[in-house]
């Protein structure tokens, strides 16, 4: 099968490109930068996702169309916006893949994304996810939760900060939950995907076989570290949320008021997307091991 993939030189397209690969598929990858390769059954266009001109011709003869594009945070002042790469962005993929008769269309979302969701980042991706499901095309959904894996940016900020101090303080109590899931695993179900006619017309919740509170989050990273607990004073949410909407707009800030609700809103699911895709995943502990233990 030959695939075009928005979004794949980002860390979950590392996963999927790979994932692929090995199952024999041609792949063409849309990258912001101009890139060579030499390597059998891959190949490369430059272009800008919410620009179908640049890519509409890359397209033209492939099976599939899978787009993993998708930011957590934004930055107007550089384009960077969730109306930009989650709306705009879905329905030039869309559009593009109607005109250059691709029939199969695979999305990915986000754990939580709903009609009356609070956060922007959940609107604008329920407003794709809403693109995606009038598009006529043949189509399956993902929704995974907190996504690691060797290269992730959240598990390994953490190592690193517990790494250095004894003491890491919570937003609040710290007991809302997540459900992290392993790359790997997300990239199996995309490529199920592509050979299960069930899925199509589907949505599916993707999160790992292990439910912890951030508490609990925070002590495995340790344990996988070799460090100690660290500390976890909480810090008082009245406090915080007026720091924060200070300080948001900073780059190096950690965190804006959409990420603080999201986490508060918890981060699990069900599993029943083990009912279609059903090898076990990675149990989150020995995930981490495997390249935070390095």
């Amino acid at each position: 099968m030959k695939i075009f993939i928005a979004g794949a030189t980002g860390f979950v397209g590392g996963h999927l490109t790979e994932a692929l690969r090995q199952r024999g598929h041609e792949l063409v990858l849309l990258s912001h930068a101009r890139r060579l390769t030499t390597e059998a059954g891959l190949s490369y266009v430059t272009g800008d996702v919410t620009e179908p001109d640049s890519y509409a011709a890359a397209m033209k003869g492939c099976d599939a169309a899978i787009n993993l594009v998708g930011i957590i945070r934004e930055f107007p002042g550089r384009g960077i916006t969730f109306e930009r790469l989650h709306v705009e962005a879905t329905a030039a993929m869309v559009a593009t893949a109607q005109k250059s008769g691709v029939l199969r269309y695979l999305q990915m979302s986000a754990l939580g994304t709903r009609a009356n969701a609070v956060s922007r980042y959940h609107q604008t991706k329920w407003r794709a996810e809403e693109i995606v499901r009038a598009s006529g095309l043949a189509w399956t959904i993902f929704r995974p939760s907190l996504i690691f894996g060797p290269k992730d940016a959240f598990v390994n900020m953490l190592a690193r900060q517990i790494r250095l101090l004894p003491l890491l303080p919570t937003f609040g109590d710290g007991t809302y939950r997540l459900q992290p899931i392993h790359g790997n695993d997300v990239a199996r179900c995309f490529c199920e995907a592509l050979e299960k006619a069930e899925t199509r017309g589907q949505t599916y919740s993707l999160c790992g076989p292990d439910r912890l509170s951030y508490r609990e989050l925070l002590d495995v990273i340790a344990e996988a570290v070799g460090r100690p607990h660290p500390l976890k004073p909480a810090l008082p949410l009245g406090l915080m949320k007026p720091i924060i909407s200070r300080l948001q707009g900073i780059a190096a800030f950690p965190i804006t008021l959409d990420q603080l609700q999201m986490l508060l809103e918890e981060n699990i699911c069900d599993g029943d997307w083990q009912n279609t895709f059903t090898t076990p995943p990675v149990r989150f502990r020995d995930g981490i091991r495997a390249y935070l233990g390095r």
